[in-house]
This record gives C-alpha cells, sequence and structure tokens, in this order.
C-alpha cells in the first residue's frame, strides 16, 4: 500500500549550498539520505515530496555545515500480508516468477502460481498448466496476494507472492473465473426454477 507519511529531521547542510533556498537545499539532502532505503516500519522510500518547515539554522563551533530541523513529507510503499496488488512478469525462473510491484519485485514460487500442476519450459522460459493449459510468461500482468513481508534495512526486501485463489493470476486467468461464476449461478438459477415447478400442482 502506498502511503504519504510525515516525518521530523534533523538535517545538516554544507557551505556549497547555502547560496540556495533552505528549503532546495535540506530537500536534496533528504532525497539522499530517505529515497530508496527499506525500513521495517515505513517500508519502501520511494521519494521525498516536500519539504513542510526548515528551522533556523544552528551554528556548531568547529563545523562549517548549519544544523537545521526539518517537517517533510515522504512517499512510501509498504505492502501487508493478505493485500492484492497489480503487477508485471518481469522475469521466469524455474523456481518461480519475479513480478514487478513498482517500486519492489515480489516472487510466486511455482508452487503458487496456480492450483494445476505446474511445469516449466527453459525453451520458452514460461511455466505451463497440465490440465488448464494456463501459460504464464514474461509481460504478463497478473494479480496476486501478498503471503510473506520480510523488509529489512537499507535497499533489501522479500515479498512472497500467491496467485493460487480464484480471481487471482493473469488478467484472462481472472475473465475465466468471472464468466465460470455468473455460468454456475445461471445453472443454479435454472435448476432452483425447475424444482420449483415440480412442487407447484
Amino acid at each position: 500500500m502506498f502511503k504519504l507519511i510525515t516525518l521530523e529531521a534533523k538535517v545538516e547542510i554544507p557551505p556549497f549550498l547555502f547560496s540556495q533556498p533552505k528549503e532546495v537545499s535540506a530537500r536534496l539532502i533528504l532525497s539522499e539520505d530517505y529515497e530508496g532505503i527499506i525500513t521495517k516500519q515505513y517500508g519502501f522510500i520511494i521519494a521525498v515530496v516536500d519539504v513542510l518547515s526548515v528551522s533556523t539554522g544552528q551554528i556548531i563551533p568547529g563545523n562549517a555545515n548549519t544544523f537545521h530541523e526539518v517537517e517533510f513529507t515522504i512517499l512510501t510503499f509498504r505492502p501487508t500480508v493478505s493485500e492484492i496488488v497489480e503487477g508485471e512478469v518481469v522475469e521466469i525462473v524455474d523456481f518461480g516468477a519475479f513480478i514487478r510491484l513498482g517500486p519492489l519485485d515480489g516472487l510466486v514460487h511455482v508452487s503458487q502460481i496456480t492450483d494445476d500442476y505446474i511445469s516449466y519450459e527453459q525453451v520458452g522460459n514460461r511455466f505451463i498448466g497440465k490440465e488448464t493449459g494456463k501459460i504464464l510468461e514474461v509481460g504478463d500482468g497478473i494479480r496476486a496476494k501478498v503471503i510473506a513481508v520480510s523488509l529489512g534495512g537499507g535497499r533489501s526486501g522479500k515479498l512472497g507472492l500467491s496467485m493460487r485463489s480464484p480471481y487471482l493470476g493473469k488478467d484472462e486467468w481472472i475473465e475465466q473465473d468471472i464468466e465460470n461464476y455468473y455460468s454456475e449461478k445461471k445453472t443454479q438459477k435454472a435448476k432452483k426454477e425447475i424444482e420449483e415447478e415440480e412442487i407447484l400442482p
């Protein structure tokens, strides 16, 4: 899930940035310090969106930099377990498919692609379902459920995804699930009508 979060921090502005407005200088430093970092608390920090306020600088003897209290907003992506996400297949390997979810990639293990028995076709670099004939390839748009989140510090994080539930997987698989649902509903309605007719005298 994407979120805007307001934070406060202390920023050290070096002399070569003194000619800039202090908001611009603070934003440059905050961008270097925060953007592209993964934290357990906030998830993946995509960007520093805005600098809301910068205090008057403090000078410390023996240091040429000025120190400022800064309030700013960041845009983050923090996936949660059971969240439904959409992305694109960017890589297929024998043990699963890597899905690009904006700022992060997730892995759908081969056992989580579909309920069908799946085989990896190295020549075509794709997965094929034995019973259903479902095919998963690089470039396919998919919908998946987050089943595991491991966000460490720095620039690394792992997401486990699943497409085994109904209405998940490739776009065409989802369309088929919807068609099957309505087809089943029509069949149930027809059966009920027949049963009601038989009951009436």
